[in-house]
């Protein structure tokens, strides 16, 4: 009796090994690529999926988008300047018997790949365009970086440079660059201003000189206001032409 009992437990345990390897079920996002005997037959799923036990091997692949953070990487810039650049790359597999028979391990190769191709195009650019045409350089990674994973069934989509991190020295120096564009944009302006008030000016002297009453008229106008916004004594020259008219009176 003991006997059978332990035969039972050995019957069901194997049972239940079987069925465990025999039935599997895939997510929505995942896809089952099937070797029977070391042979690639077929990619299944999602859902319910049957194999053959001992026979059939199963690797699951996902199909959602993997954010591969690349780590900071030192790069010379064609300019001859030291700088640490990190970088995101978003990819997803597309064809998943690909990415199990073409690479041993798609996601460190697609990672790898990655970091040698930040490296070899950042060194190819200067500092200047890779601060100012940061959006052109990420369109050319992504492409570059597609066309080597495309054998392997992934598919990239996007690559964005993260963080560049420049030398204290360089970052001194670009500080005083910056602050003397500011400068000579400050002078520039302030030339332009006294442009402007000259080209006033000689209008004015030209109306004047066509008037010569507007200038006195000018003059009252100025007493006027400093006698109201000034209570002090204020000596003030007064033009020996207002006084033409009564000498002239006198004579």
């Amino acid at each position: 009796m003991p006997g059978f009992i332990l035969v039972g437990f050995v019957f069901i345990f194997f049972v239940m090994f079987i069925l465990s390897n025999a039935i599997k079920v895939l997510s929505e996002y995942e896809r089952g690529v099937i070797f029977r005997l070391g042979r690639l037959i077929t990619m299944k799923g999602p859902g319910l999926i049957f194999l053959i036990p001992i026979v059939d091997r199963m690797v699951r692949v996902s199909l959602r988008t993997v954010v591969l953070d690349v780590p900071p990487q030192d790069v010379i810039t064609k300019d001859n300047v030291s700088i640490k650049v990190n970088a995101v790359v978003y990819f997803r597999v597309v064809q998943p018997d690909k990415a199990i028979v073409n690479v041993e391990n798609y996601l460190y190769a697609t990672s790898q790949l990655s970091q040698t191709t930040l490296r070899s195009i950042l060194g190819q650019s200067e500092l200047d365009d890779l601060l100012a045409q940061r959006d052109k350089i990420n369109q050319e990674l992504a492409i570059i970086i597609d066309q080597h994973t495309e054998p392997w069934g992934i598919k990239v989509s996007n690559v964005e440079v993260k963080q560049i991190d420049l030398p204290v020295e360089m970052q001194r120096a670009m500080a005083k660059q910056a602050e003397a564009e500011r400068e000579r944009r400050a002078k520039i302006v302030h030339a332009e201003g006294e442009f402007q008030a000259s080209k006033q000016l000689a209008e004015a002297a030209k109306v004047i000189e066509k008037n010569p009453i507007a200038l006195q008229l000018r003059y009252l106008q100025t007493l006027t206001e400093i006698a109201s916004e000034n209570n002090s004594t204020t000596i003030f020259p007064f033009p020996i032409d207002l006084l033409k008219p009564f000498m002239k009176a006198l004579k």
